[in-house]
C-alpha cells in the first residue's frame, strides 16, 4: 500500500532548491520587517531589543550572532532577512551542505564588508574543518589560513570586518559545543497559533490578489499543519483550483473541494503521513516501532522522518516517542479509523 514517492507532497515543509518557482513565490510572500512578521512574539521581542541597543550605541559594534532552531517552515530564513532589513545592513546567503572545503568558507569571509549579516542555513551540517576555521572567524573576527604545503607551509592569520552570523538549524543536538558556545543569542521558533496561521494565509491572499471568505481562511488554517511555509502553499494550491472551478474567489466550499483533491484531512495530514501510520499499524499494532524500523516501511530515509515527519504528529498528539521505539496513539487510530468510515 505505498505511496508514489516521487511526487512532492503539498504539505512537506522541506525547501526545494531546484524550484525555482517554488522560491520566487516564497520570497515574495516574506515579510520584510517585524511589524510585518506575525507570530513569534516572544522571538521579535527579544531581537528588536537587541537591535535597537546595537542602533544606539552606534560604536561600530554589531549584533551578536545568533541561532535559531526548531522544526523546518517556521520562518528562519524569513527572520535572518528581517533581521538584516532592520539593522540596514547586506544579507549574504549561504548552507552548511554548500560549503564543502575550508578555502569556500574563506572566500565568503573576506567578500563580506562591516556589518553585513552571513545566513548559514542548516548549519548542523558544516564539516568539521570548516566549523574550526568559523570558530575564531565568529569569536576574533580573524581568519587563520594556512599558505604553502609541507615543510615551507605557514599560517597567516588575517583581520576580517565585523559581521554577524545567524545559523539556522533543525537539529542543535548536532552542532558542536564550541560553535553553539560563540552564539550570543539563541532562540527556539514555535509552532504558530491558528489565529495567527489565519493571518498569515489572509495576507498571503490578499499578495496574490485574491478575495478570501473569513470561513475559507479559517478551514485552511486548520489544514496547514500550524507551518507558514505550508500555509502558503496550499493557499497557491487553492487559488489555481478557484481560478479553474469557480469566479476566482475563495469561499469555504471551493477550499474544501481542492483540499479534498489533495487527500489533505482534517488535522493536515497527507497520505504520506497517513500510510506512515497504518504501515506502524498493520505491522506492529500497539507495539514500539524503531525509526530505522519505520523508515524501511516506508521508503524514506531515518532522518526525514525524524526531522519532517515526527514533529507535526507527536505535537498533535499522533505519535509517542518512548525509549524501545515510536508508538500511534489512540488518538490517530481513532482519526485513521474515522477517514475509513466516511469513505
Amino acid at each position: 500500500m505505498g505511496i508514489e514517492r516521487s511526487t512532492k507532497r503539498v504539505v512537506d515543509v522541506k525547501s526545494e532548491p531546484e524550484d525555482v518557482e517554488e522560491q520566487v513565490f516564497e520570497k515574495s510572500l516574506r515579510p520584510t520587517s517585524f511589524a510585518e512578521y506575525i507570530g513569534q512574539e516572544r522571538l521579535k521581542t527579544n531581537l528588536k531589543l537587541a537591535i535597537d541597543a546595537v542602533k544606539k550605541r552606534d560604536d561600530g559594534t554589531t549584533l551578536d550572532h545568533v541561532l535559531l532552531y526548531g522544526p523546518p517552515g517556521l520562518g528562519k530564513t524569513t527572520m535572518a532577512n528581517v533581521i538584516a532589513h532592520e539593522l540596514n545592513a547586506n544579507l549574504k546567503i549561504t548552507s552548511g551542505p554548500a560549503i564543502e572545503r575550508a578555502g569556500d568558507l574563506a572566500s565568503i569571509l573576506t567578500n563580506l564588508q562591516d556589518g553585513d549579516v552571513l545566513f548559514i542555513d542548516e548549519i548542523h551540517r558544516l564539516r568539521r574543518v570548516v566549523e574550526e576555521i568559523l570558530y575564531s572567524a565568529m569569536e576574533d573576527y580573524k581568519l587563520d589560513i594556512v599558505i604553502g604545503k609541507g615543510p615551507a607551509a605557514r599560517s597567516v592569520r588575517l583581520d576580517l570586518p565585523h559581521f554577524t552570523v545567524i545559523g539556522a538549524t533543525t537539529r542543535t543536538g548536532s552542532l558542536a559545543g564550541p560553535l553553539r558556545d560563540r552564539f550570543g543569542i539563541i532562540h527556539r521558533l514555535e509552532y504558530y497559533q491558528l489565529p495567527e496561521i489565519q493571518q498569515i494565509v489572509a495576507r498571503t491572499a490578499e499578495i496574490l490578489g485574491k478575495k478570501i471568505e473569513p470561513e475559507a481562511t479559517e478551514l485552511l488554517a486548520t489544514r496547514c499543519r500550524l507551518t507558514p511555509r505550508i500555509a502558503n502553499r496550499l493557499v497557491k494550491r487553492v487559488r489555481d483550483y478557484a481560478d479553474v472551478n469557480g469566479d476566482g474567489i475563495i469561499d469555504v466550499k471551493l477550499a474544501r473541494d481542492a483540499l479534498n483533491l489533495m487527500e489533505i484531512d482534517e488535522f493536515g495530514l497527507d497520505p504520506a503521513d497517513r500510510n506512515m501510520l497504518e504501515l506502524m499499524i498493520e505491522n506492529y499494532g500497539d507495539r514500539p516501532v524503531g525509526l530505522s524500523t519505520i523508515a524501511a516501511l516506508t521508503g524514506d530515509e531515518a532522518t526525514t522522518i525524524e526531522e519532517y515527519y515526527e514533529p507535526y504528529l507527536l505535537q498533535l498528539g499522533l505519535l509517542e516517542r518512548t525509549p524501545k521505539g515510536r508508538v500511534v496513539t489512540v488518538k490517530a487510530r481513532e482519526h485513521l479509523k474515522n477517514l475509513k468510515e466516511k469513505k
